[in-house]
């Protein structure tokens, strides 16, 4: 057969064993739909604004993207109060529309991921109205309890919502109280009941069977209640009976059956798979929780699987615009610490909830930096709309606000609890309302009076870099095998530098990323961070304040670093990309053709 076919053979081998599923190396995109695109000109983002989108994604390098919840709603929380699980909002568009959304996805080769909010419906949705008047089967669809006894209509217990006040609401009809963790127009469903629990995984088979490609799921941590409703003890963290600081949270939160129920979901989404002989399903789970309980959504001790990609929120909560370089290293080891052997890390810094990376981290200047850290780090990305841009936070005033948990606040605390300045419209362009709508009327929210600067078009055409070229550069380069494959390692060098190292010794590829956290010139040497690296280190993507140029050669223990610069060196050559399918069909027929002689 001869030297080179087996060589052929080998090699096809290898690559075809060191395959990782689609999700293990994907970068995903939030999309939230109100504040996207708007295409019929009401002021409000909707499906076919997105769908004339979509090649945008494909341009940004993601593998796919997740959108908030389109379902139709009363809008009480912006759609996470659900009157219809099977359903398109009029405001989002229709079902057709979402269908089309899909297929002109699966034509660029972008998976598709939808909100699931399975802790509680609208209080309008025809459940929550049957449980009401106790029909058949719906008698304890939701949380219902009576009241205290011997009072005069008080809450069964001192348990308060998520946002403020108590978690309990009564209702006069049904003369009970129903639970809702969050708004109270948001009751609570009852997952002690197994027709609850199997009306919700029809759910996720009614949007798979739409050719969804996986699920965000909201709110977890909520999802069980202790049975016998105790009073929870005060943490002594607030004065205040109504905050949720008041309470230790021991008997709503974390709940062993929670992560049971989180198991449960991806048994059904890789049956899923096998019935249907299809791509992987995969499940995304929102918990703010601790490290300890996080860890054990991904697997148990007798390797029952569970969230494919349980969010890693640590560079939410635990960075901010006082951090140190070290600390940097801190939270990201920690959660490295965590991981299971065989499963995928996940990086997130922002989302509709949370401040946004510019205003959270101290400005503009901290938008490369984390671009570059996050984007390097090995396994899966989640980029928020506007990051790749640097949008930051706008100033809504209190005539403006729509954002329900700020709404219910007063005129002088509602900064406290508001979201809306990370959920304001996207910068498209200088034209009018930035291109996200042409409505004569206003955009639902204001738009930042910096768009004309900060925006997609100006980022794209000018001669300049911008943080939206250093996204990208960074995006083609999460394709190498250096990325995928690579070995990491970190380091805090000199005072403020949080440096990392991804090596790949079967391609003679090294990525060095260097960034300065501090306010200070450093000058630093790299060998620190490995002592095999060459003599000189290429650059290959600079930060928009940079000084140094792309292709520049640099000494690898003398690199002086501006304050806040970040940096992505390499050794010379060329870059190696992981295996495409079509690689792999043509070295395939290369051996076939190599057999004939």
């Amino acid at each position: 057969m001869g030297f080179y076919c087996w060589a052929a053979l080998l090699t096809f081998g290898s690559l075809v064993s060191a395959q990782k599923d689609w999700w293990e190396t994907a970068s995903f995109y939030q999309i939230y739909p109100r504040s996207f695109q708007d295409s019929d000109g009401d002021g409000i983002g909707d499906l076919n604004g997105i769908t004339s989108r979509l090649q945008y994604l494909k341009s940004l390098g993601v593998t796919g993207f997740w959108l908030s919840p389109i379902y139709p709603s009363p809008m009480a929380d912006f759609g996470y109060d659900i009157s219809n699980f099977t359903d398109i909002h009029p405001s989002f568009g229709t079902m057709a529309d979402f269908k089309r959304l899909v297929e002109e996805a699966k034509k660029l080769q972008l998976r598709i991921i939808l909100d699931f909010v399975p802790n509680h419906s609208s209080d309008e949705h025809e459940w929550f109205k049957k449980s009401v008047k106790r029909e058949a089967g719906y008698e304890d669809f939701y949380v219902w309890q009576d009241a205290k006894p011997g009072s005069d209509r008080d809450p069964p217990n001192n348990w308060v919502a998520a946002w403020y006040g108590s978690a309990w609401e009564w209702n006069d009809d049904r003369q009970q109280f129903y639970l809702h963790q969050f708004h109270k127009k948001q009751p609570d469903l009852n997952y002690r009941n197994p027709y609850v629990v199997e009306t919700m995984k029809n759910v996720l088979r009614f949007w798979l069977e739409q050719g969804v490609d996986g699920f965000r799921v909201d709110a977890v941590p909520w999802l069980f209640e202790t049975i016998g409703f105790p009073d929870e003890p005060v943490s002594g963290q607030s004065n205040d009976p109504l905050s949720q600081n008041y309470l230790n949270h021991i008997y709503t939160l974390d709940q062993p059956e929670t992560v049971d129920m989180v198991y449960q979901w991806r048994e059904l989404l890789d049956e899923y798979k096998r019935e249907y002989n299809t791509t992987t399903k995969i499940l995304m789970t929102e918990a703010w929780s601790s490290l300890d309980v996080v860890k054990t959504y991904f697997n148990d001790s007798n390797n029952r699987q569970g969230s494919h990609m349980p969010f890693n929120f640590q560079l939410i909560m635990r960075l901010d615009s006082n951090s140190k370089a070290s600390d940097f290293k801190t939270v990201i080891d920690s959660w490295l610490d965590i991981i299971p052997s065989g499963h995928t890390p996940n990086w997130v810094l922002g989302n509709h909830d949370k401040r946004r990376v510019s205003s959270r981290m101290g400005g503009d200047h901290m938008v490369d930096i984390m671009a570059m850290i996050e984007l390097t780090l090995p396994g899966i990305t989640v980029t928020y709309q506007g990051e790749e841009i640097g949008m930051h936070d706008v100033d809504i005033s209190w005539a403006d606000t729509q954002d329900p948990a700020a709404c219910q606040l007063t005129e002088e605390t509602y900064q406290e609890g508001t979201r809306d300045p990370a959920r304001t419209p996207f910068q498209w362009d200088s034209t009018a309302n930035a291109g996200f709508t042409n409505a004569s009327v206003k955009p639902w929210l204001p738009l930042a009076t910096d768009y004309p600067l900060v925006n997609v078009k100006v980022q794209q055409e000018t001669i300049e870099n911008s943080h939206l070229k250093v996204f990208k550069e960074l995006m083609n380069l999460r394709a190498t095998n250096t990325i995928v494959w690579g070995s990491f390692k970190s380091l805090v060098l000199g005072t403020n530098v949080y440096a990392l190292v991804r090596s790949f010794p079967n391609d003679k590829r090294t990525f060095v990323v260097l960034t300065n956290i501090g306010s200070t010139v450093e000058t630093i040497d790299a060998t620190k961070l490995e002592s095999s690296l060459p003599n000189d280190l290429v650059f290959r993507v600079v930060s928009v304040s940079s000084k140094h140029a792309t292709g520049e050669t640099v000494a690898t223990n003398n690199i002086r670093l501006q304050p806040y610069e970040a940096v992505l060196l390499s050794n010379h050559g060329t870059l190696a990309v992981v295996p495409s399918f079509t690689l792999l069909v043509s070295l395939m027929l290369v051996v076939f053709k190599l057999f004939k002689y």
